[in-house]
């Protein structure tokens, strides 16, 4: 004959205030109490294995260390097993009973922040330690069933409504060790008792929980936690089968990143970039990839703050001991355990493509010309990785052959012992900087020249000002001051000329220059509009546009002008013998220097004088 002795308790007055709150204040997103009740086992078991290594006596010492879970749709009910450490009758009321550690009234000012901010309240469970709790927002009744470890342990199921009152009966009934607990459900929490629901859950939140996790007598999470492994004993194949699970892609890697560390932060971190970038065919803007576990038990699948925007390519895991269970229930940006992950992670990652551009540059070539965007993009944004950022950029050169890159680092290691400043100049392709007027004196002199394809690249400069010491300039710029050569042509126009014909053309072209001033650098060109706002490129200007931002008044330039040169002698005799003609040919030839600098956004104007000068002519 069995005999069963009951006793009630009532819950400690904040502990009833929490209750209340997690019930009527945080109903919603409900999935997540399967992932604190599978934590709590998984906890459970871990502890059980602990004591094993002690020695000392186990009850039921041979049940296997796993997670068994199981939904009854029939009776509304979901239960979850573990075979762990169990609980005494104190530890009940301890660890259930009470909530001494932090507080309904910090919860509730917690809840209070979380709601004005616009932040998930549900977030906050984890962050005090009441995770158990979250049942209550599914269960019209939990009951625990739990037996200790030790041999004399007693037979204990504690019950509660969640209402004010739980109870604790101790029986003679046989229960294994461990924890039982099983959830009677709400009506509009029936979905909880279908396997499918709770299989989502597991797999979604539980999939590298490192104890079996049993679903109705089938597991779960199958696919094995890498990033604890020692990485010498993983196959590629291994690596590329994970990254497939973990980022639901179809490609390969591109790169992997396997790396622990104890210092600052107990981390293991496995990172993967894509084949593809797929921003780049008009998918949007990706969503980062980099989940965060702790001890193998997701955190976020999206942690804010994890990694800079500019890594949102990234795919992987992170898992830090170190960190509270539910880190993710605080605000994750204000965090300073996450900054610090921050911090190593981007670190590691921007040293690894140091690496692998140094040991493999062309398969760098390949990561860039996919990612290169990610990398110009963190120059602009990210002021402490700026430096680091810009060794790994890789543009052509006025001295490298089409289609190959060269580093800042080796443009400076080829600078001229007397050469302060790096030269660059944007325009849309090869050809068009080739063969437009601003490389010839560069060329001339026998100085490189950056070559940027891409509007993003004048940012990238401008961010930068400098690489080791040594300014980045537009060769293009009116500032830019470069020596007289050895050879001077055969004729050119007089020093007198010169000065009259700047002076003439100043005053026919009006407002639209600065100023109209003899040439240094031009050599093959007649004349070039140089830019005079060191703040607005032509192409800044257009990009400013498109974002339908105040660009501001047309670009000030200044004109050069070849005085070698065949047109701007004849010119010069022109506007003396016809200055009607003359003043026409000017306009053309500011137009043409506007044109080749990327300045004219309406041509219309230039045409119509086209067709009035060949009509006179």
């Amino acid at each position: 004959m069995s005999t069963k002795k009951t006793e009630t308790h009532t819950f400690q007055a904040e502990t009833r205030q929490l209750l209340d709150i997690v019930i009527h204040s945080l109903y919603t997103d409900r999935d997540i109490f399967v992932r604190e009740l599978v934590s709590n086992a998984s906890d459970a078991l871990e502890k059980l294995r602990h004591t094993q290594l002690t020695g000392e006596s186990i009850y039921d010492e041979k049940l296997p260390l796993e997670v068994n879970i199981s939904t009854d749709d029939t009776a509304g009910t979901i239960t979850i097993q573990d075979y762990g450490i169990g609980m005494t009758h104190d530890e009940l009321v301890e660890n259930i009973g009470t909530i001494a550690k932090s507080g309904s009234k910090a919860f509730a000012s917690a809840l209070k922040e979380a709601k004005e901010s616009g932040s998930d309240p549900l977030n906050l469970i984890g962050q005090f330690g009441v995770g158990f709790y979250s049942a209550f927002m599914v269960a019209d009744e939990v009951r625990v069933y739990t037996h200790s470890y030790k041999e004399d342990g007693e037979n204990l199921v504690w019950i509660s409504d969640g209402m004010g009152e739980y109870r604790i009966e101790q029986t003679e009934d046989s229960q294994r060790r461990g924890s039982k607990i099983v959830v009677k459900l709400k009506e509009d929490a029936k979905e909880f008792a279908q396997k499918s629901k709770i299989e989502e859950i597991i797999k979604r939140y539980s999939s590298f929980v490192q104890f079996p996790i049993n679903l109705n007598g089938d597991r779960v999470n199958t696919i094995e936690a890498l990033w604890l492994k020692n990485k010498n004993e993983i196959k590629p194949e291994e690596y590329t089968e994970f990254y497939k699970f973990q980022a639901n892609a179809f490609d390969e890697p591109r790169h992997t990143l396997h790396f622990s560390a104890d210092a600052p932060l107990l981390i293991n971190a496995l990172l993967f970039s894509p084949k593809e970038n797929i921003e780049r065919f008009g998918f949007g803007r990706t969503e980062p990839g980099v989940s965060l576990y702790c001890k193998k038990v997701l955190i976020d699948d999206k942690p804010e703050g994890l990694l800079p925007e500019w890594l949102r390519f990234l795919r992987g895991v992170v898992d830090s001991a170190d960190l509270p269970l539910n880190i993710s229930r605080e605000s994750m940006q204000d965090s300073a355990l996450v900054q610090k992950l921050n911090k190593i992670l981007t670190g590691r990652f921007l040293k690894h493509l140091a690496t692998e551009a140094d040991k493999n540059p062309d398969a760098y070539t390949e990561f860039y010309d996919q990612f290169g965007i990610y990398l110009k993009e963190g120059i602009t944004t990210d002021f402490t990785h700026k430096d680091k950022l810009a060794k790994l950029l890789r543009y052509e050169s006025s001295l490298s052959e089409p289609g190959k890159r060269t580093s800042l680092a080796d443009y400076v290691s080829r600078m001229k012992e007397e050469q302060k400043e790096i030269y660059f100049l944007y325009a849309p392709s090869r050809d068009s900087i080739e063969s437009g007027p601003y490389l010839e004196a560069f060329t001339a002199r026998n100085l490189e020249v950056i070559f940027l394809y891409e509007p993003i690249d004048e940012f990238v400069m401008n961010h930068l000002n400098e690489f080791e010491g040594k300014k980045l300039v537009a060769a293009d710029s009116a500032d830019v001051s470069l020596e007289d050569t050895d050879s001077s042509p055969e004729h050119k126009l007089t020093e007198d000329e010169q000065k009259d014909l700047s002076k003439w053309l100043k005053e026919t072209l009006g407002d639209k220059v600065t100023d109209v001033v003899v040439s240094k650098r031009l050599v093959d060109s007649p004349a070039a509009a140089l830019n005079s706002d060191k703040m607005m490129t032509p192409s800044m200007r257009r990009i400013m546009k498109a974002m339908n931002q105040d660009a501001g008044g047309p670009n000030a330039v200044q004109l050069e002008i070849n005085p070698s040169h065949a047109l701007m002698q004849k010119l010069h005799g022109l506007k003396e013998g016809n200055p009607e003609i003359a003043t026409l040919v000017a306009e053309q030839i500011y137009d043409n220097s506007m044109i080749a600098a990327g300045f004219v956004e309406d041509p219309r104007s230039m045409v119509k004088r086209i067709y009035d000068l060949l009509e006179k002519l």
